[in-house]
């Protein structure tokens, strides 16, 4: 005889919507702490779960939630991922202006991006909703929606954060990092520049996956002169500004700064996070893989605010980082047999697999 919570998942199915809001909402914590009771009968539960993401608002709230938490079992999130349906759907739902949950939404779409085939959202269109302002291709309006939606402005039931996350995993992709460095006809605009406004957001979700989508982006070597130059990208007073604190710098120094990083106000603070101070960081030591990026940070002083971010942030991560970019940046690059050589990154993020560099001085995809 079935179990108790067996005879429990089965009523996720009940024709009463009653009865299936106290199914889902009942198994919202068995879906952490007992996956294996959602994949009886062949992934039933599975199927009858991604139905109801289009039932009534409080038991979709119930069945996203399930399986946000479900993604975790690669069983179930290559069901989920692989399914055309489901993920346009989603996808579908999370752009309605009055949808309840689609923060959650924006959640489940975060994990199934770690199915490496969720990359092809780069090639699925669909309507766009007037209000969005975007064209019909997918990836244009999530970035869109990530950037008009913070603090509730374009659904007042949500703020859209771990869009951050799904655009940093998504970027492990070259085709999405090339998108993310390439100019869109609709509007004239760079995505990437879309989302570094928010590296001082105040959101740690969403500071945090910014910093990681700019870092995988960056793995594009080809497109660093769209980063570094100012009628494009523009990257560096993004990446900088966060990792400088209220330190006062020489004149000398502070007057060859870019004018965004001069005269700071004196409660001005670096990021409070130091994984997000690393990944900025190793942002810059990607963009030092050619000569070009070497000398247009040097010419804006980026030395001196390392110097002062390896000495005052104590964690070993981002003094590490801080180390190989100072090595780097301090090179004689008319003799370099004085210093460790710059390793320069392939366009796909990869090195070559006799590359004889330690593990420890790789920079690794976020």
């Amino acid at each position: 005889m079935p179990t108790e919570l067996e005879e429990l998942v089965g009523f996720i199915a009940d024709p009463k919507p009653e009865i299936r809001a106290l199914a889902t909402e009942h198994l919202v914590p068995y879906s952490t702490s007992q996956p294996n009771i959602f994949k009886a009968d062949n992934f039933q539960p599975i199927k009858n779960l991604k139905l109801l993401v289009k039932d009534h608002p409080k038991i979709a709230e119930h069945v996203i939630s399930i399986l946000i938490n479900l993604a975790a079992e690669r069983e179930i999130l290559e069901s989920l991922a692989t399914d055309e349906r489901f993920l346009d759907e989603i996808l579908r739902q999370i752009i309605i202006t009055t949808e309840p949950n689609a923060n959650l939404l924006s959640m489940l779409l975060a994990n199934l991006a770690k199915w490496d085939s969720v990359k092809r959202i780069l090639d699925k269109k669909q309507p766009a909703p007037g209000e969005l302002g975007s064209n019909d291709l997918v990836m244009n309006q999530l970035v869109d929606l990530f950037v008009k939606g913070a603090d509730g402005t374009y659904n007042k039931n949500a703020d859209f954060d771990h869009l951050a996350y799904l655009f940093a995993d998504l970027t492990k992709h070259p085709e999405i990092r090339h998108y993310f460095s390439q100019k869109q006809e609709y509007d004239g605009i760079i995505p990437l520049t879309k989302l570094k406004v928010f590296t001082e957001y105040k959101s740690d979700i969403r500071r945090k996956g910014v910093a990681s989508t700019i870092k995988n982006v960056a793995f594009d070597v080809p497109s660093h002169p769209l980063f570094l130059s100012e009628d494009d990208i523009n990257i560096l007073p993004y990446i900088l500004l966060p990792i400088m604190g209220n330190e006062e710098y020489d004149e000398d120094e502070m007057m060859s700064m870019l004018p965004d990083l001069q005269l700071l106000p004196p409660d001005k603070q670096r990021d409070a996070d130091p994984h997000i101070v690393q990944t900025h960081v190793e942002t810059l030591l990607l963009l030092s893989s050619t000569r070009e990026g070497r000398d247009q940070m040097r010419e804006v002083k980026v030395y001196p605010i390392i110097r002062e971010t390896h000495l005052r942030v104590d964690n070993e991560g981002v003094r590490d980082a801080c180390e190989r970019l100072v090595q780097v940046l301090m090179r004689d690059e008319t003799d370099p047999d004085k210093v460790d050589r710059v390793v320069e990154v392939g366009q796909n993020g990869r090195r070559d697999e006799d590359e004889d560099e330690d593990d420890e001085d790789r920079i690794v995809e976020v």
